[in-house]
């Protein structure tokens, strides 16, 4: 199997002169042109048994921060018009080639989702509820008219990906390996149309902290003019058309200094929504609100998770409109989500008035559930939850 992986590592190389830049075309996937080559590709049996996947990849694992670190394998599953998915395989990770009419391309129909994988104190590799993501990439898929795999197709491709990557999981303690599964209508279409194929396929990063001042509190600015989703629409979904709208708003944000951009209700213009990529909560005394799920908010997992452990340690949580005046008069506020975690707010900033939280130090309650939360994805407490689950 090393040779086989060897060889393929080969050909990227002689056919595109950088083993991290190789172009192969989506459907000679299917048509397993690589399995005609070199035979069959690796199963999970022989990735997870395979001694050289232990040896640590030789970068800084102090200095990650959250940015792209080419590994080496990517998983690729394709379905037809049968909706079936099946033959998913591993492969060198490169570039893809698709059709310029590609549905996904031409027409936005395309999902993501991102999730993380841990290296334990004592070796050992968990997911963290791998199929709360598979779930909502099902909703999803069903909203933008694209087939998805079964949970139990999702959870398996991601346990493959993650093996076939174990030497990019950083040390215990040093960050964590962020999984970005897609699924894109790869398919050629001109007319307005769901594409007639559809492509899944996961990539890997080791990462460390999203925000520049890692666990420090971040500052946030509330967008006034721009929304990020109106009722009707796909705010609820991880649609890709949802991020690059943000983009311009952010930029203008970092540019006076603040860390992200908080949006507003698209209809009152007063009720929190969430910030770019993440969710918002709001303390008061010992209650824990953030924003009810009304279809414009995406129903973050980490969001889920810190609801049932704020509750399971005694504290009082609503889903609910939260204005913006009630922010301004909260005792603590921080964001959730995958990328981020757990990020603690300093301040914000609304219209001309500017409110800070904690003098510049993390909050009580976001520590406690940072820590929480993160000790059961690292092992450090027992998981009564349910949620981890192991990779071997």
């Amino acid at each position: 199997m090393y040779a086989v992986m060897q060889c393929l590592s080969q050909l990227n190389f002689l056919t595109s002169g950088n083993s991290h830049n190789s172009n192969f075309c989506l459907p000679c996937l299917s048509e397993r042109k690589y399995g005609v080559i070199f035979g069959a590709l690796p199963t999970q049996a022989e990735v997870a048994t395979s001694t050289f996947q232990d040896e640590l990849a030789n970068i800084d694992w102090d200095d990650l921060g959250f940015g792209l670190k080419q590994t080496d394998y990517m998983y690729v599953m394709k379905c037809g018009q049968d909706g079936v998915f099946s033959g998913g395989d591993l492969f060198p990770f490169g570039n893809i080639e698709l059709s310029p009419s590609a549905g996904v391309l031409n027409y936005g129909q395309g999902l993501f989702e991102g999730l993380k994988a841990y290296r334990r104190a004592d070796g050992r590799i968990v997911l963290f509820r791998p199929e709360q993501n598979a779930l909502r990439l099902t909703m999803g898929a069903e909203r933008m008219c694209l087939p998805a795999p079964s949970v139990e197709q999702f959870v398996e491709a991601v346990k493959q990906t993650v093996l076939a990557n174990k030497r990019w999981i950083p040390p215990f303690g040093k960050g964590s390996l962020y999984i970005r599964p897609l699924l894109l209508g790869s398919g050629a279409v001109l007319g307005l149309a769901p594409a007639p194929e559809v492509t899944f396929l996961i990539y890997v990063s080791p990462v460390g902290n999203y925000f520049k001042e890692g666990l420090a509190p971040i500052q946030l600015q509330v967008e006034t003019k721009y929304h990020r989703a109106t009722p009707g629409g796909t705010g609820n979904v991880k649609t890709i058309g949802n991020y690059a709208p943000v983009l311009k708003v952010q930029r203008s944000a970092k540019v006076e200094g603040f860390s992200d951009v908080l949006y507003l209700d698209a209809i009152n213009k007063k009720y929190l929504e969430e910030v770019s990529s993440c969710n918002i909560f709001v303390v008061k005394d010992t209650t824990v609100s953030t924003p009810a799920l009304q279809g414009t908010i995406l129903p973050g997992i980490t969001r889920k998770s810190i609801i049932e452990v704020a509750r399971s340690r005694g504290y009082e949580v609503h889903e609910r409109l939260v204005s913006v005046d009630e922010l301004m008069d909260a005792d603590e506020v921080f964001c959730t989500g995958t990328a981020v975690v757990v990020s603690p707010v300093g301040s914000i900033t609304y219209l001309d008035r500017r409110v800070t939280y904690g003098n510049g130090a993390p909050g009580k309650v976001s520590q406690e559930l940072y820590s929480a939360l993160t000790s059961i994805q690292m092992g450090l407490t027992a998981d009564n939850m349910g949620w981890t689950v192991k990779v071997e």
